[in-house]
C-alpha cells in the first residue's frame, strides 16, 4: 500500500522556523512564597544548631544505616535467601568496580552527572560489601575514589544534580567506612562536601529548593546527606541547610497527590522517589525520625502507581519523558515501600532471587536498598485494582486484568498539559496492550545529550519552542486529537472529569483547553466494554475557527485498510479498528519510519493512523467520533 502524505508533516517545518525561548525544563521549578495559600503540607522542622547537638547520632554509621540495622542485615544475609542473594549481586557489582580505573572529571555536554552517578553506585556496593566482609581491597578502592573526586576542580554546580549525587556518594562512603579510612582522606572529603557541595547550594540558581520536580528531591536529599556528615565541623551550616531542605521538599512531595501519580512518569518516579526514600532512611537513622516524609499524603500510594505503570509486556506506560522498559533486576526503590507497608506486592522476590550475575549493574543506591530490603517483614498482600485513576497535575487512568500474564489486557490514558516538568503535548493520548502486543504506542523519550549537542533547545516550553518539533514531544506523535493540523496549546490543561470502576470502567477527560480557540468542546471518553476491546468516544463542538479534526493512533503494527476501518497485524495476531461513527471515512496511514526529522527518535515500523473530519461534517457543529479497537 502506498501511504498518503499528511498536511501535519508540513507543520513540522513551520515550527522549525519559529523562535525559541530559553526556559530549561531540567531547571528547577519556581519557588512558592511562604504565605501562598497553596503552600503544601509542611514537614516537621525543629532543626537548629542546638537540635542537631542534642539529637544527631554521634557516631557512624548514621546514614541509612545504624548498628541495629546492620546487625539485622547480617542476620538476614545468613537466614533469608532473598537478602543473601541480593547481597551476592551487590558483591558481584563491587568486584567489577575493583577492575575499573578511578573516576575522572568527565563532562558529557553540560553534565558531570554520569560520573556522579557512577560514584554513587561505586560507594554503595563497595562500602556495604566492606562493612559485611571487611575485604581490604574494597576499602583501598573507596579511598582512591574518594581522593580522586575530592580533588576535582568542582562537582559542576551549574547542573546541580551532579553536585547532589556526588555529595550523597561521598557522604555515604565516609559514614559507612570512614573510621577505617586515613584521617587525611576523611578530612579532605569533608572539606569537599562543604566547598564543592553545600556552599554552592547557597549560590547561583537555587530554584530546585522549592521546585516541584525531581531536582527538588535529589538536590535536597544530597544536601541533607552532606550536612549530616559535616555537622561536627560546621553545625551552623549543617543546621541551616537541613532546615532549608525540610521546608523545601514538600513542594515536590505534594506532586504525588492526591492519588500517588508521579507527573513525570515512571522512570522519573524511580529517580525522584529513590532520593526521597533514601532521604527518609538517612533522616531516620541520623535523628530517629524522618520528620513526616514517609507519611506525606499520597507518597506511599505512589507504590501502586509504580506497579500499575508496568504493563504485562514489561514496558512502562511511558508517557512524559519516560523510558521504555522496567528493569530486570529487582526494584529496590519499590522494596522500600514493601518494608514500610509490609505488602509483599512491592517486593519483586523472583527478580531478587535470580542468578546474581544476571542482575547486571544494580541501582546506584543498592547498598542502602539492601539495608531496607533486609528489614522487610511481610503481612497480608493487598492487590491492585483493575481500574484505577490518578488525578493531579498530570492525571492518568489505567484499565487492566487482575493478572500479570504477558497476554493480559492493559490500557493507559491521560490528560494533563505539556508544560509540566518533562511533559509533552500528549493530553488525550493512550496506549493499549492485548494478547502480548502493544497495539497503540507512545513514542517515549530520547537522549537529551544527543539533542543538546546539536544546539537544539530541548527545554524551552513556549508555544513555538523547538521542543515541540520532535515527534516524541508534540501531539503529532501521540494517539490523540489534532485540530487544524496545529500544535496543542502548551498551557492547556486536560482534566479528568469522571471515572467509574466496575466490570466496564470508563474515564472522561476534558480536552477543550488543549485546543484554545480552535474548538468549542472536546471531551474524550475511554471505556472497556469487554475483555478484548477498547472504545474511544470524542464528543465535539466546533466553532467558527474549526476547519479540520484529526483522530490519531500510533502503532508499529502492519495495517490493512478495510471498509469501516482497518486491520492491525503484529506478531501473528490481529485487531480491528472500527470507525463506528463515520464508517464512510477512510483511515489514512502515515509512515513515520523514518521519522520526519533527523533529530527525531527513529522507531521501526512506526505509523500514524488518521481519521480526518472536516468541520462541516459535524451536524450543527456538534458530533461524536466513536472508534472501537477489538481483538480478532
Amino acid at each position: 500500500m502506498k501511504y498518503p502524505k499528511s498536511p501535519l508533516i508540513l507543520v513540522f517545518l513551520a515550527v522549525m522556523l519559529a523562535g525559541t525561548l530559553q526556559v530549561s525544563a531540567t531547571a528547577p521549578g519556581n519557588t512558592i512564597a511562604l504565605d501562598d495559600p497553596q503552600d503544601p503540607t509542611k514537614l516537621e522542622n525543629p532543626i537548629t544548631v542546638n537540635y542537631i547537638k542534642r539529637n544527631l547520632r554521634k557516631s557512624s554509621p548514621k546514614l541509612a544505616l545504624t548498628p541495629a540495622w546492620e546487625r539485622n542485615l547480617k542476620r538476614k544475609i545468613k537466614d533469608d535467601p532473598m537478602v543473601a542473594n541480593y547481597y551476592e549481586a551487590v558483591k558481584a557489582n563491587a568486584e567489577k568496580v575493583l577492575e575499573e580505573p578511578e573516576l575522572t572529571r568527565n563532562m558529557v555536554g553540560r553534565r558531570l552527572l554520569g560520573t556522579s552517578r557512577d560514584m554513587l553506585h561505586r560507594m554503595n556496593v563497595l562500602a556495604i560489601s566492606y562493612r559485611i566482609d571487611k575485604d581490604q581491597r574494597m576499602l583501598d578502592k573507596i579511598n582512591k575514589e574518594l581522593l580522586a573526586v575530592a580533588n576535582f576542580s568542582d562537582w559542576n554546580p551549574s547542573h546541580f544534580l551532579d553536585v547532589a549525587e556526588m555529595a550523597t556518594a561521598v557522604a555515604l562512603a565516609i559514614d559507612w567506612v570512614g573510621k577505617d579510612l586515613p584521617k587525611a582522606t576523611v578530612d579532605l572529603v569533608k572539606t569537599a562536601l562543604i566547598e564543592k557541595g553545600i556552599t554552592p547550594s547557597w549560590e547561583g540558581n537555587r530554584g530546585w529548593i522549592d521546585g516541584t520536580n525531581n531536582w527538588n528531591q535529589v538536590c535536597n536529599g544530597g544536601m541533607i546527606a552532606a550536612s549530616i556528615m559535616i555537622a561536627d565541623r560546621d553545625p551552623e551550616l549543617a543546621a541551616k541547610t537541613i532546615s532549608r531542605s525540610l521546608d523545601g521538599m514538600p513542594h515536590a512531595l505534594e506532586e504525588y497527590g492526591p492519588d500517588g501519580v508521579y507527573p513525570e512518569g515512571s522512570t522519573y518516579w524511580g529517580y525522584g522517589t529513590a532520593f526521597s526514600v533514601l532521604t527518609s532512611a538517612m533522616l531516620e537513622s541520623a535523628f530517629g525520625t524522618d520528620f513526616g516524609l514517609a507519611e506525606y499524603p499520597a507518597f506511599k500510594a505512589s507504590a501502586d502507581f509504580r506497579k500499575l505503570s508496568i504493563a504485562p509486556s514489561g514496558w512502562y506506560y511511558n508517557y512524559a519523558d519516560c523510558g521504555d522498559r522496567h528493569g530486570t533486576a529487582g526494584d529496590i526503590i519499590l522494596a522500600w515501600f514493601g518494608t514500610k507497608t509490609g505488602n509483599p506486592l512491592y517486593i519483586e522476590k523472583e527478580k531478587f532471587l535470580q542468578d546474581p550475575n544476571d542482575m547486571g549493574k544494580l541501582h546506584r543506591i543498592a547498598g542502602a536498598g539492601l539495608v531496607w530490603l533486609a528489614q522487610f517483614e511481610g503481612s497480608a498482600e493487598d492487590g491492585l485494582p483493575t481500574a484505577w485513576k490518578g488525578d493531579g497535575s498530570n492525571p492518568i487512568v489505567i484499565f487492566r486484568d487482575d493478572s500479570d500474564a504477558p497476554d493480559s489486557y492493559y490500557f493507559g490514558g491521560k490528560g494533563g498539559k505539556a508544560t509540566i516538568s518533562h511533559g509533552n503535548m500528549d493530553a488525550g493520548s493512550f496506549i493499549w496492550e492485548l494478547n502480548g502486543v502493544r497495539w497503540v504506542i507512545d513514542p517515549g523519550n530520547q537522549s537529551y545529550n544527543e539533542l543538546e549537542q546539536t544546539g537544539f533547545d530541548l527545554w524551552g516550553r513556549c508555544q513555538d519552542c523547538e521542543r515541540w518539533t520532535l515527534l516524541t514531544k508534540n501531539n503529532y506523535g501521540h494517539s490523540t486529537l489534532t485540530v487544524n493540523d496545529a500544535l496543542h496549546i502548551n498551557e492547556g490543561f486536560a482534566s479528568l472529569e469522571n471515572f467509574s470502576e466496575g466490570a466496564k470502567p470508563e474515564a472522561l477527560f476534558d480536552l477543550t483547553p488543549v485546543f484554545g480557540d480552535k474548538l468549542a468542546k472536546a471531551h474524550r471518553r475511554f471505556s472497556r466494554p469487554d475483555n478484548w476491546s477498547l472504545l474511544i468516544e470524542d464528543q465535539l463542538e466546533a466553532n467558527e475557527n474549526t476547519k479540520m479534526i484529526t483522530w490519531q493512533l500510533m502503532t508499529q503494527a502492519d495495517v490493512e485498510i478495510v471498509d469501516g476501518g482497518a486491520i492491525l497485524t503484529q506478531d501473528g495476531k490481529s485487531v480491528r479498528l472500527e470507525n463506528l461513527s463515520h464508517p464512510d471515512l477512510r483511515v489514512s496511514v502515515i509512515s513515520l519510519d523514518p521519522a520526519p526529522l533527523a533529530l527525531d527518535r527513529q522507531i521501526e515500523g512506526l505509523k500514524r493512523l488518521e481519521i480526518r473530519l472536516p468541520a462541516w461534517i459535524l451536524e450543527n457543529g456538534k458530533g461524536t467520533i466513536e472508534v472501537k479497537l477489538s481483538a480478532l
